[in-house]
């Protein structure tokens, strides 16, 4: 039996943390043909997107998906992530969190390596009200 990847619990793990210090949860993800995401927010393949409780409805982080749904410019859409497309979980406020290799075709693998970041600075706006430019570089922490 093959070992299950850490990235889902880290996600999940992450978002529990930010609820226990009053943060905001995001998460960067590499938009592919099994990404349910509104088109009009994604730029150059990626959306990042607010996935705290106040943002999101029924949201569920199990091991192969993240969904929910949230307002896009005043519109309720679903939203279905699989967590292969997932490139980082990070706290708005503090950048904390943690950056993922997403292959190119994130669906044919699950399994990917995983390495701490610090997020850059994300601005006060957020994903749910309107699109984001991607980050400019992540950095490694110790």
């Amino acid at each position: 039996m093959s070992e299950q990847s850490a990235k889902p619990y880290l996600i999940r793990a992450i978002c529990e943390w930010c609820a226990d210090n009053g943060l905001t949860p995001y998460i960067a993800v590499k938009v592919s043909g099994q990404t349910r995401v509104p088109a009009a927010f994604v730029k150059n393949g990626e959306i990042v997107l607010n996935i705290s409780r106040g943002a999101t409805r029924r949201l569920t982080i199990d091991n192969e998906w993240v969904q929910f749904t949230a307002r896009f410019s005043g519109t309720s859409q679903e939203v279905a992530v699989p967590i292969s497309a997932i490139a980082g979980v990070f706290a708005k406020e503090s950048g904390y969190g943690f950056a993922f290799t997403v292959p190119s075709d994130p669906v044919t693998s699950l399994h990917a390596a995983t390495a701490p970041i610090e997020a850059p600075d994300v601005d006060a706006a957020t994903a749910d009200k309107k699109p984001r430019e991607r980050p400019k570089h992540l950095q490694v922490i110790k």
